[in-house]
């Protein structure tokens, strides 16, 4: 049996690894887009490695663009096996999919403008937005903790990793020559916040275990001090500065946490007399998804929910959908709190509320989440004084502020405690994914001090005889 790692392997986006089984079946563990690399993206995504319609099963840990974002490309390209997920990423890939084709029709749209004053040839989006809802019915859920054969030698089963809503580890058992191999694919990790979901939980034994590594050699502020931040920028921000605070947030998970916390804020009397704007159609979809599975929820949050039985919207929590009223809120003078995506600030609406902001000391931009090296939110957080925005060059005046604990991955220790659940003598190896190279040799470092003894990190389409 093979594992050929072709996406994710010393960089965190496009998450894709084959498993090639010794009688030829091929299983894809996630299908994800490359991001924030400019104009290299497009060529990665477009050249896969694999030929989709040799691969017979998609085992999909979670609905986030760099770990599903190619599923329409290669249903387009000719697949026609199977997508296994869970129930609630099912439900987030049948927007977050179309969105993501509607992304790229719009890009290519006007890249083909700028290639016709050249006199060039127009390009076709990798795919569209019917592609994309052409795809889904290729998905099939399974719930969490169900074992379940996909074939005659093959069964699968999702166990909750706390990433985002739906969000798993994949358990894949191959029986190969009368013997069970045990793959454990943990997707990305979540934290063990007890903000709205549960637990990352405990998995099956493995011998092999595909881990992720983004925050390998990095600790997260105390979970309990994120609304005490949240809380202070909104007052230095709104009430004090009579600014804009700007929360470039992605649209799945980050988002409801960060309306949640607010929510709450809200309730106990806490937040400022102060209009929050979530400007995001794709946000609002995605929280209307959150409220139907509750099932995802820890006990905390459904005690919580016995008092207010909508815990992602008050008073002055305000869904926007049009383009209209998402441009209004730039001619809008008073202070208030917008909510945004992409969380990478790399598309979406909230590269406009930057570009239209960004120039003005009042403003103040919070960074809650993970932003690739290359993207404007990762310049932007890293202190540059010029950013380019729609080819326009702006000063940077806004004060810049961060909250590392909204992150919804695991730091090091979380990702050390998720693994607390194997018995190290019968892992054979951990492959270390999703993550910067130096972040991956030092967390490396970290697992063989704790007694795990063989860990390795694949280059890009490295293949692994296991």
């Amino acid at each position: 049996m093979k594992i050929q790692f072709l996406g994710a392997a010393k960089e965190v986006t496009g998450s894709k690894h084959l498993i090639t089984t010794n009688s030829g079946k091929k299983i894809l563990l996630d299908c994800g887009m490359f991001q924030g690399k400019g104009l290299e993206t497009d060529s990665m995504n477009r050249d896969l490695g694999f030929e989709p319609s040799e691969i017979d099963f998609l085992l999909l840990s979670h609905p986030h663009i760099d770990h599903s974002g190619l599923i329409p490309y290669i249903v387009k390209l000719g697949f026609r096996g199977t997508v296994f997920c869970t129930p609630a990423t099912r439900d987030l890939c049948s927007i977050m999919l179309a969105d993501s084709g509607k992304i790229q029709e719009y890009d290519v749209y006007t890249f083909n403008k700028k290639r016709a004053r050249q006199g060039l040839e127009p390009i076709a989006p990798i795919y569209s937005m019917q592609d994309a809802q052409d795809a889904m019915q290729y998905f099939i859920s399974i719930p969490y903790e169900k074992e379940f054969s996909i074939d005659r030698d093959i069964s699968i089963k999702f166990t909750d990793n706390g990433h985002i809503l739906g969000s798993a580890t994949t358990n894949i058992t191959i029986n190969e020559e009368g013997k069970d191999v045990k793959i454990a694919f943990t997707g990305d990790i979540g934290r063990y916040s007890k903000r709205i979901l549960r637990n990352p939980q405990p998995f099956p034994q493995a011998d092999y275990i595909i881990m992720e590594s983004t925050y390998g050699d990095r600790l997260h502020d105390p979970v309990d001090l994120s609304e005490q931040k949240l809380l202070s920028a909104v007052i230095d921000t709104c009430c004090k500065k009579k600014g804009k605070l700007i929360i470039p947030s992605f649209a799945i998970g980050r988002a409801q946490e960060i309306i949640h916390a607010l929510d709450k804020l809200e309730k106990s009397g806490l937040l400022p007399d102060i209009d929050v704007y979530v400007d995001s159609p794709l946000s609002l979809n995605a929280t209307n998804i959150m409220r139907l599975h509750t099932e995802c929820f820890n006990e905390d949050m459904k005690e919580y929910m016995k008092t207010d039985n909508d815990p992602f919207g008050f008073d002055r929590l305000h869904y926007i959908r049009s383009t209209e009223e998402s441009k209004s809120l730039n001619t809008i003078r008073r202070p208030m709190i917008i909510i945004s995506a992409s969380g990478m600030m790399e598309a979406g609406r909230v590269k406009h509320h930057i570009a239209n902001n960004i120039s003005d000391k009042k403003t103040t931009i919070l960074g809650v989440g993970y932003c690739a090296p290359r993207t404007l939110g990762a310049k932007i957080l890293r202190g540059d004084k010029v950013v380019s925005i729609f080819g326009t060059q702006h000063h940077v005046k806004a004060e810049i502020r961060r909250i590392d604990s909204y992150s919804a991955h695991a730091d090091y220790m979380e990702l050390l405690q998720f693994l607390g659940c194997q018995d190290q003598k019968k892992i054979k190896n951990i492959f270390l994914v999703h993550g910067e190279e130096q972040t991956q040799i030092n967390f490396a470092g970290t697992l063989k001090e704790k007694g795990y003894e063989n860990v390795y990190i694949p280059s890009k389409s490295e293949s692994v005889t296991i």
